[in-house]
């Protein structure tokens, strides 16, 4: 018989979801530390706080703040892949054309076109690959 594993219960309050998201944002800056110039600082900072406000009021099935998701990936993307700063903007808003009201516009306005082309590819990429995988995509993409 096999024994399905249960996950804690996601409890915590207001202020200690702060205290996290903070905390994770934190960590991905430490790990971009060797690969910052001038200004990259302030280009990661208005990515994660677009990223925030438009996932504001949204929640992962654990119940966690869904904004999480796009701070892990932006880490995936440096801590294991090795990408830099123009990645990690771009994993910061994968998801905001998709699941927000930000449009591609915005993104280009506020971080230009190679930033907005990049994450209209990501919003894309489902369309590239075939109708199965396209759905265990979906289905991946939901259980995060």
């Amino acid at each position: 018989m096999k024994t399905i594993e249960q996950k804690p219960k996601y409890n915590l309050n207001e202020e200690e979801e702060k205290k996290l998201i903070v905390r994770e944002y934190r960590s991905l800056l430490r790990l971009l530390k060797d690969k910052l110039k001038p200004g990259d600082k302030d280009l990661i900072r208005r990515a994660f706080e677009m990223a925030a406000e438009a996932h504001s009021s949204m929640r992962r099935k654990s119940g966690e703040p869904y904004i999480l998701h796009p701070i892990a990936v932006a880490k995936i993307c440096v801590e294991e892949i090795g990408l830099g700063v123009r990645s990690t903007i771009c994993a910061l808003l994968h998801d905001t054309v998709e699941d927000t009201d930000v449009t591609l516009q915005d993104i280009e306005k506020e971080f230009g076109s190679e930033i907005s082309r990049i994450v209209d590819g990501l919003t894309k990429i489902s369309n590239v690959i075939d109708t199965t995988t396209s759905q265990q995509a979906d289905n991946f993409k939901r259980s995060c």
